[in-house]
């Protein structure tokens, strides 16, 4: 990704009792959205949490989802209108609130 690109991150607390299905995260909530953005969304990455920096504790996110944009126009103009459909989609593979951060990236 280059400089001053907008990068929504997705993140999924790693709680206990909470469930997380990174098969369909994957393979269908993933292909759903790219689908849902169209040419605005310039990149897409999906990570599973290993591990936290103490070795041996638990990674403080199960996963997270990043989307790149060229603006943050390019963002709201793709996402808004398919907001309600997203996020509709969550209870199919996940019970946790996700944590978004909207960033611009600089490096």
């Amino acid at each position: 990704m280059k400089k001053g690109m907008i990068k929504v991150s997705v993140m999924y607390p790693n709680t206990e009792n909470k469930k997380f299905d990174m098969d369909y995260y994957c393979n269908k909530h993933a292909q759903f959205v790219t689908g849902l953005l169209g040419d605005a969304l310039k990149g897409a990455s999906v990570e599973s949490g290993l591990g936290g920096v103490i070795p041996g504790s638990p990674a403080p996110y199960v996963a997270m989802g990043n989307l790149y944009f060229d603006s943050m126009e390019a963002f709201q103009n793709s996402f808004g209108p398919n907001a309600e459909k997203i996020m509709g989609d969550l209870p199919n593979f996940t019970d946790i609130e996700p944590v978004v951060q909207i960033a611009t990236v600089v490096l």
